[in-house]
């Protein structure tokens, strides 16, 4: 079963349960997957899909470092609730040297030297790491080798 179909069935199971919170955060997503298919005219795949998951995260975490500072703790709250419930639908994350490791391995498909050949090296990576580690994780472990 795919992301989005998985996202409609826990948005219908959220209404079942009257769960709000899992409900409005569903709908969202869904919202901006549709948005952005019919902005595309295109059906989105798996990793579009996983994309916009990750960029819906991203703004929540945002949303909550925001909270935080301001001392709103019913916000922050409900950003880390949002958080947690999209987290259930992306993949697992890699980890520190499970990226490393593929670092070293597109560095050397690519035969980049030095900090000039990132570009080669993160568009390697990108394809492998597959929404699997955001985009700042990937760049930090390339340069970290590349230098």
């Amino acid at each position: 079963m795919n992301t989005k179909t998985k996202l409609n069935e826990a948005v219908k199971e959220a209404m079942k349960s009257g769960d709000e919170t899992g409900k409005r955060t569903l709908r969202m997503v869904l919202a901006a997957i549709k948005q952005a298919e019919v902005d595309k005219r295109i059906e989105l795949d798996e990793t579009a899909v996983i994309a916009i998951l990750q960029k819906e995260v991203k703004t929540r975490r945002e949303a909550l470092e925001e909270a935080k500072t301001a001392s709103r703790e019913d916000l922050a709250a409900a950003a880390q609730a949002e958080i947690d419930i999209l987290n259930t639908f992306l993949p697992k994350a890699m980890s520190a040297d499970e990226l490393r490791e593929l670092a070293r391995q597109a560095i050397a498909e690519t035969g980049a030297s030095g900090p000039a050949d990132m570009g080669k090296v993160m568009k390697a990576m990108m394809s492998k790491v597959a929404g699997r580690a955001p985009g700042d994780q990937v760049s930090a472990a390339v340069r970290e080798l590349l230098t």
